[in-house]
């Protein structure tokens, strides 16, 4: 027998993992990608590949985010949480993804760590049941932390899996999982909240900002996880980095094709912006004074400000109680 996981890299993914390997079932981790897994992809892919060889685990990552946007983020039936997050279509799609995998991998079912009662969304029985429905794949879902607080599926029913070995786990304490974890020697996992930016208010004001304007596309996704965002009075998008780091990775993103870039000459140590390529000569000088006053430039003296292979020169900084209203987050 061999089981697909759907594997997040957080605790309770692993532990589901090694409930099922102990009975000496196969287990492949499949990770989606959706774009939304956190603020720096590099490093979420280096961890998962990390834990799931520190703790024999094979792995593979399959890019979904294509058609995310369209099938998932924008088409949600069962609607989203308090942030953006469509949790119960995300769930259901991530399923339909890996029962298409079964073929490819040789797999017998579908196992996630998901515990009954931990999520108020998306882990309640109900939403469980309509996850299996929405996926298309009901029956051969199991769960491990909590399957025998659920209805038996097909690999419990046929002796695929063996039930009684399986747990019990509900509800948002995690005693049970953090006396396993020391059972299997696992010293390395995300946190419980860390994970999906779709569950961030502050992230999901930003899509929600980006999509009164236009279409979002997958590129969008890397922009919209860096720096301080502005809509400004007239109109254009600003992005600012919000320290070195973020200067840095906005400086290497291959942003020509939406955005200009503006920052202060050398010798006035600011952030690396972003403005609409659309943005106007009003646009231009309003994300001047705006950058300007998270620098130390003195007030009544001429700076000049960087537009890419062009420089403007603006007389003031702007208090920044004057544009406050245009920062999205």
């Amino acid at each position: 027998m061999k089981a697909l996981a759907l594997f997040s890299g957080g605790l309770d993914s692993i532990l589901s993992v090694k409930v099922v390997q102990e009975q000496g079932i196969d287990v492949l981790a499949i990770h989606f990608d959706t774009g939304f897994g956190g603020k720096n992809w590099e490093r979420k892919k280096d961890y998962l590949f990390r834990i799931t060889k520190n703790y024999n685990i094979p792995l593979e990552i399959v890019d979904i985010k294509d058609h995310y946007l369209d099938d998932v983020l924008f088409n949600a039936k069962y609607g989203y949480g308090k942030a953006y997050n469509p949790c119960i279509d995300c769930h259901a799609y991530m399923f339909f993804n890996a029962a298409s995998l079964l073929e490819k991998y040789e797999g017998d079912f579908l196992i996630s760590g998901e515990v009954l009662g931990q999520r108020p969304m998306s882990q309640r029985s109900e939403a469980l049941r309509q996850v299996e429905e929405l996926s298309g794949v009901k029956g051969l879902i199991v769960r491990p932390l909590s399957a025998k607080l659920l209805e038996p599926t097909i690999p419990e029913k046929e002796g695929w899996i063996d039930r009684s070995r399986l747990l019990d786990i509900r509800g948002r304490s995690r005693q049970r999982q953090l006396e396993m974890r020391a059972k299997y020697g696992i010293v390395e996992h995300e946190t419980p909240a860390g994970g999906c930016l779709l569950t961030e208010t502050s992230f999901g004001n930003k899509i929600k900002d980006l999509v009164a304007v236009r279409k979002m596309d997958t590129q969008d996704i890397d922009f919209l996880k860096l720096g301080r965002h502005l809509r400004l009075s007239t109109g254009a998008k600003m992005i600012m980095g919000r320290n070195k780091q973020e200067n840095e990775r906005l400086m290497k993103m291959n942003y020509q094709e939406k955005y200009i870039a503006l920052n202060p000459y050398d010798e006035l140590p600011g952030p690396f912006c972003l403005l609409s390529k659309d943005a106007t000569e009003e646009d231009k000088a309003m994300a001047a004074q705006i950058l300007l006053s998270y620098t130390k430039a003195k007030k009544d003296e001429p700076h000049i400000i960087y537009f890419d292979d062009e420089a403007q020169e603006t007389a003031l900084t702007r208090e920044r109680s004057e544009f406050k209203d245009m920062i999205i987050t």
